[in-house]
């Protein structure tokens, strides 16, 4: 599958000086004729919808004509009722059944059945089917017996066909009869188990989080005798490729600041182990959407949020000055240095009666931002579509192309939920998610909405007007959800000086035009920092 490449006009980026670089086969078998059965239509329950998050792999061409292998964060969309899916029982709408109608029994019908089940079984049954010669990347081990499987618990016998054509397209010509080594699961995961010894110098303590890129455990360094965290990568090549260049850029991120004073995460090691990239790193607490987790997605207080917000400006600021841009903040990419805090007894508003609410505070607000493995340098190959559904800019989502300025609409969409203890776009869909940008923002402007309908005309309809709701396609529920998605202002009330200069920062991050979006290096100096904050909760 090829994705286009859409580069972001140059008029939209006055800030920076760059230019982006931007099935079925009916078998019949040999006996006597008997009448096809007809088909039963049968209901299917319908399931709660689910919505996940994940990353998918897609190619897309580069400036240069060559096919490249990009892993997309995405997320699943909801499924919703479409033509081309509608049944009608149980077939699709360009499809109906032939008519069955049963046969007018005879004597003379009824005296050949009797003689044909007289027969032997062996007069009439199927002869034994030959067995179908496969292409020999394609052939695979048989299951072991159920008596083995006990003792082998960490060995994977069967390759999916996927893994095998996944292979091919990238140039692998692996024996598909050799097992994978017992280290692996079956999605390339390396199994974890303690003191496990990694390239005989780190001993493993523990699991620490797991994720598509693989998994990050607890290890102790015996050269050192520290606890430090190693990010083992999935045996798959194209994971093992983006760990590639997130050594590259982490090791530049070192080079440039080797006192770290830019609050980046620093590489230690890194090292090749049973086919798994590791890299090692300094160990720290948890990520920031873990502690809110916990602590039942309570807001951060306002000086802890001022703290926050001027730390990840200055991270970014760092980056951009470095010509590369992070392309996935989030909570969960934000590590907290200690996990130390303390607690609070908050009575809950409008009930006396209620006992109060335990609320969890941070005593050190020191954070690292972590996970470059999607970093791009700004003169490199940019892919479609990058960031986390939840922190996706505009321009991203209209095709717009992208630079500098997602990373900003991120850092804006990251200080609301500090504020507010939850996302601000909970959303799977993207026409869905502009317009809880509209209501968020108000209305695009009229620039930027003639370039999304040129790129995304299937978004907008006449006079570049976002067409939501879609009359046919949009169900109740999306309706309901933008209706309950509140203005800005109301988000982040303006009750006091603080409250109005934390709005206008976050107002000028989270501008639909990037070209008039406030840059990261410019958000640093606003008043808003300049402000002494009191300790409150």
């Amino acid at each position: 599958m090829q994705a286009a490449v859409h580069p972001l006009p140059s008029q939209m980026l006055p800030h920076y000086h760059r230019r982006q670089s931007l099935n079925s086969a009916n078998t019949t078998a040999d006996g006597p004729s008997v009448m096809p059965t007809p088909p039963v239509a049968t209901r299917k329950r319908k399931r709660a919808h689910q919505y996940t998050i994940n990353y998918s792999e897609v190619q897309e061409v580069d400036t240069d004509g060559r096919l490249r292998e990009v892993i997309v964060i995405e997320d699943t969309p909801p499924p919703t009722a479409s033509p081309a899916t509608t049944h009608n029982g149980g077939f699709s709408a360009s499809y109906q059944p032939p008519i069955y109608s049963a046969p007018i029994r005879t004597r003379a019908r009824a005296a050949a059945e009797a003689q044909a089940l007289s027969t032997s079984a062996s007069a009439f049954a199927a002869p034994a089917p030959k067995k179908r010669k496969r292409d020999p990347i394609e052939e695979v081990r048989a299951p072991p017996s159920k008596k083995l499987a006990s003792s082998l618990v960490h060995t994977h016998l069967v390759v999916p066909p996927a893994k095998l054509w996944e292979n091919k397209i990238n140039g692998i010509t692996e024996d598909a009869s050799k097992e994978p080594p017992s280290c692996d699961d079956k999605e390339g995961h390396y199994i974890i188990e303690p003191n496990d010894m990694l390239v005989q110098r780190y001993r493993t303590v523990r699991l620490l989080g797991q994720g598509t890129f693989g998994k990050v455990v607890e290890a102790i360094d015996t050269v050192t005798n520290k606890r430090v965290a190693v990010k083992i990568i999935r045996a798959i090549p194209k994971y093992r490729d983006a760990s590639k260049i997130e050594v590259r850029v982490l090791q530049k991120l070192k080079e440039r600041d080797p006192i770290n004073r830019n609050r980046c995460i620093h590489l230690l090691n890194h090292f090749d182990h049973k086919n798994h990239i590791c890299l090692v790193s300094e160990l720290l607490g948890m990520c920031v959407y873990d502690f809110l987790k916990e602590n039942e997605f309570a807001p951060f207080p306002r000086r802890h949020i001022q703290d926050f917000a001027r730390q990840l400006l200055g991270s970014v600021a760092f980056l951009h000055d470095l010509h590369l841009i992070h392309t996935d903040l989030k909570p969960e990419n934000i590590l907290l240095v200690h996990n130390d805090y303390r607690t609070m007894h908050i009575p809950v508003p409008g009930k006396r009666a209620a006992p109060p609410r335990t609320k969890r505070l941070l005593l050190s607000t020191d954070i690292r931002l972590i996970d470059f493995g999607s970093a791009t340098f700004e003169q490199e190959y940019h892919s479609t579509v990058v960031s986390t559904r939840h922190y996706r800019a505009p321009e991203i989502i209209l095709g717009l192309g992208w630079s500098y300025p997602c990373d900003a609409y991120s850092l804006g969409c990251i200080l609301v939920e500090f504020f507010t203890g939850v996302a601000l776009y909970q959303t799977h869909d993207n026409l869905e998610h502009l317009a809880m940008m509209e209501a968020v923002m108000g209305k695009m402007p009229e620039r930027f909405a003639r370039a999304g309908a040129r790129s995304k005309p299937e978004f907008f309809k006449e006079g570049a007007k976002l067409d939501w709701p879609k009359p046919k396609s949009t169900t109740r529920q999306s309706k309901k959800e933008v209706r309950a998605t509140r203005p800005l202002h109301d988000v982040i009330p303006p009750v006091d000086p603080i409250n109005k200069a934390f709005l206008n920062l976050v107002q000028k991050l989270l501008a639909f035009d990037p070209a008039q979006r406030i840059t990261v290096r410019e958000a640093l100096n606003h008043p808003y920092f300049a402000m002494t904050i009191s300790e409150d909760i």
